[in-house]
């Protein structure tokens, strides 16, 4: 499938099952936007989590042993990019607002790692979750995602299923804010 024919594919998708909201949102890095991609809207139907996963597999032609999804947007896409390569599937979460390794998952010394996400803008989640899992003696071999918001401005080599310009705004400097409007938190992220 070309990279127009997908692009167009997944827009479609995330527009089907309203995933793709327009408001006033403040987003996990606490920037505003006035466009938010609620992943989760298109990953609660299987058949597209899996047809999303296959597409993102596709875009990683290098040897790994794991898939890792920050959660907690990164948990489904990141557990069906793992089935879909036949590969384990863990995740990272945030304990008192830290990034950890949790829930008895263990790592072998320099085993490869992707990171996987739903959506990525700042890349602070996939980050984070990089220092964790370096720290622990990991190597990390790609990262990927449904929609890529961080328009390159990432030290990242991100491989995603669709990239979109988001336009976002520093919160002292929004224009949404100054016109009285409130933003709304649906990310899973609270400081």
């Amino acid at each position: 499938m070309s990279d127009k024919s997908q692009d167009i594919l997944i827009l479609k998708l995330l527009e089907e099952t309203h995933a793709v909201l327009k408001g006033h949102f403040e987003l996990s890095s606490g920037y505003h936007s006035s466009q938010y991609f609620q992943c989760a809207k298109l990953l609660q139907y299987p058949k597209y989590a899996e047809l999303a996963a296959k597409l993102l597999t596709e875009k990683f032609d290098t040897d790994i042993d794991t898939v890792v999804g920050p959660a907690l947007g990164g948990v489904i896409i990141g557990y069906e990019v793992g089935k879909a390569m036949d590969k384990k599937a863990i995740f990272t979460e945030r304990k008192n607002g830290v990034m950890v390794l949790r829930r008895g998952f263990e790592l072998e010394p320099k085993e490869k790692l992707i990171i996987i996400e739903d959506v990525i803008t700042t890349a602070k989640s996939a980050i984070e979750t990089t220092t964790v899992l370096e720290s622990l003696g990991a190597k990390i071999v790609g990262y990927g995602c449904i929609v890529d918001r961080s328009c390159g401005k990432t030290d990242l080599d991100i491989k995603s299923l669709i990239q979109m310009e988001p336009v976002i705004y520093s919160p002292d400097n929004c224009p949404l804010c100054k016109q009285g409007s409130k933003p709304e938190k649906p990310g899973s992220r609270f400081k």
